[in-house]
């Protein structure tokens, strides 16, 4: 029975892990991003495409999930996982024709299952996200030296990146997506609307470094500003409230800024709550 339980618990939270994808993709209408509507800010992106890289991490996520099963959390475990992640990106970028979908979800989603794989039982998302930034705090001493995007603009504007993000336990998951889910869900509003509000959320704290990459500080300033101004209206609860997340996705659609740092932690957060 105990050869059986890993290889089970890889393939549930695999399926979790790519579910949350499906999900983040699919859910419409988002601000310049890909949904069920339009590419967003995207002229090389579609749901098709991105529904077509979530399903080919699923063996990323499976082999992930293997070889965390009750793994005490240490270097090796950091590294393991590390290595499977960037053949997961050779995977995603096959399924892509080269298209960078899923990159940063596959580093926030894949700590994720392995902190939930170390200690199965554990239920508590505050916990996991503890635990997975335990892991993230490792040192991969086989990560390849090359500066990526998200790295120059961290440099350039001094912001935490996807690596803190991790390494800190996610605070914004913490502190702004889930929150902002769970209090859409006890005042009654739809699914769709939670999922909705806990992106926003992100968008209005998150110092989007895809934002940054495309655009100016000035424009990061006026996304957070308008997320924030949208949640303070309740919503679309509320004409005012719709009328900033009109001006919202015009706004990110007219620059061609995406807050796809954001998606990626929505995607994490729906992992999470799933």
């Amino acid at each position: 029975m105990l050869a059986v339980k890993p290889a089970a618990i890889g393939e549930e939270l695999a399926a979790k892990a790519v579910k949350a994808l499906i999900d983040e993709a699919t859910l419409t209408p988002k601000p310049g991003l890909v949904d069920a509507d339009n590419s967003g800010s995207h002229a090389d992106m579609s749901l098709d495409l991105m529904l077509k890289s979530a399903q080919a991490l699923e063996g990323t996520f499976r082999e992930i999930a293997f070889v965390s099963y009750l793994h005490p959390v240490n270097q090796d475990l950091r590294e393991q996982i590390a290595a499977i992640g960037r053949q997961g990106e050779l995977e995603m970028l096959a399924a892509t024709k080269g298209v960078n979908t899923h990159k940063g979800a596959i580093w926030a989603l894949g700590l994720l299952v392995s902190a939930k794989a170390t200690n199965p039982e554990e239920k508590n998302p505050r916990k996991i996200l503890e635990t997975a930034g335990r892991i993230a705090s490792y040192k991969d001493r086989f990560q390849p030296v090359s500066q990526t995007h998200g790295q120059a603009v961290k440099k350039k504007y001094s912001v935490m990146g996807a690596l803190e993000e991790a390494q800190f336990g996610f605070p914004h998951i913490r502190n702004a997506s889930l929150p902002a889910l769970m209090k859409a869900r006890t005042d009654g509003k739809s699914e769709q609307e939670a999922h909705i509000e806990a992106l926003i959320a992100l968008m209005a704290t998150v110092d989007d470094t895809c934002i940054l990459h495309r655009g100016e500080w000035e424009d990061l300033e006026k996304i957070k500003s308008m997320a924030g101004a949208f949640l303070q209206s309740h919503g679309f609860a509320t004409t005012k409230g719709i009328e900033i997340f009109q001006r919202l996705s015009e706004y990110c659609k007219s620059k061609r800024l995406s807050p796809g740092g954001s998606a990626d932690l929505l995607a994490a957060t729906l992992f999470l709550v799933s």
